[in-house]
């Protein structure tokens, strides 16, 4: 093993001795990693050169889906409430991307923006059923037909959510090297060649996108059963901000930056606005700010520098 591999390496294993090393961060790490899986839905986007800022969309989707099962079937398990989240999110993907998919650059994230702000708006209006801003609650839901204290039930959506973000990482980063990957990210470089080619650029654009909603189905899911509450704010264009600025924060195109890059977002969000209640968005502001300016590859460009110059170091000593 390298140095490359090492430091992910050991980190994964401080990530997952959290619980019992410093169990007051379970939580906001559990938040933290949800978030990190939707943003890497905005990643595998801008592989292709287009950034949507309405990505919210089926982050929400995915959390009223969660919340209207648990309503209409009470103790449902939570295989079954994550299941009918994660299609939602997928179904309406297709049908959102059936549309944008013919759009690109400005028009793509305005488009997207859109739905987003159309969503946010039924769900505001509809307080009969969705709660209106008060949102809806998310009951604790069984695990394997069995019902779990808090605690419990805490530390195993923590584990599930770092096993999700390694795992769909994982198969993100497989499926951008993969040929269809490759002609996604074509899409970025020189679409009319995938037209030369015989390909539909619509329709390569249809499965990624379609791969970016279910990452955001699958964050938005866990930040509502984690939270137990789901509001129309998840649907809002400040979360699709959110996600953007998440996904440059880690370095544009990253998928282990997203997860990476959402973790440090949260813990400075977070103690921010404990420490400097006031005026924590200025804190978190000029953070952002130090990064993009003096790191525009974020975090996982500053990650690449350093092992860049430890391996020309370890060259030049041999």
């Amino acid at each position: 093993m390298n140095i490359r591999t090492i430091i992910p390496a050991i980190l994964l294993v401080l990530v997952a001795l959290v619980p019992f090393i410093a169990g007051g961060l379970k939580v906001l790490l559990t938040l933290a990693l949800a978030k990190g899986i939707a943003v890497m839905g905005i990643t595998v986007l801008l592989r292709s050169g287009q950034v949507s800022f309405g990505h919210a969309l089926y982050f929400a989707i995915a959390a009223y889906a969660g919340a209207f099962t648990l309503m209409l079937m009470p103790g449902a398990d939570l295989i079954v409430v994550f299941a009918i989240a994660v299609v939602a999110a997928v179904v309406s993907g297709v049908l959102v991307g059936l549309f944008v998919a013919r759009y690109r650059f400005i028009f793509f994230a305005m488009l997207n923006l859109a739905f987003s702000m159309i969503f946010w708006s039924i769900l505001e209006k509809s307080y009969h059923y969705t709660g209106g801003a008060d949102g809806m609650r998310l009951p604790r839901p069984t695990v394997f037909w069995i019902e779990m204290e808090r605690g419990a039930y805490e530390l195993f959506m923590f584990y599930l959510a770092l096993i999700l973000a390694l795992g769909l990482g994982w198969f993100s980063m497989r499926w951008l090297e993969s040929p269809t990957g490759q002609l996604f990210r074509t899409i970025k470089t020189n679409e009319t060649r995938l037209q030369y080619l015989g390909m539909s650029p619509q329709r390569v654009m249809l499965v990624g996108y379609v791969l970016s909603a279910l990452l955001c189905g699958v964050g938005g899911i866990i930040m509502g059963l984690v939270q137990g509450v789901v509001t129309p704010e998840y649907a809002f264009w400040v979360r699709s901000g959110e996600m953007v600025f998440i996904a440059v924060l880690g370095g544009a195109g990253s998928v282990p930056g997203a997860l990476v890059g959402a973790a440090i977002y949260e813990i400075v969000r977070t103690y921010a606005s404990a420490f400097a209640a006031d005026i924590w968005q200025m804190v978190l502001g000029i953070f952002l700010l130090v990064i993009i300016l003096f790191a525009p590859g974020g975090i996982a460009g500053i990650y690449n520098s350093l092992m860049d110059r430890i391996a020309g170091k370890k060259e030049e000593g041999e």
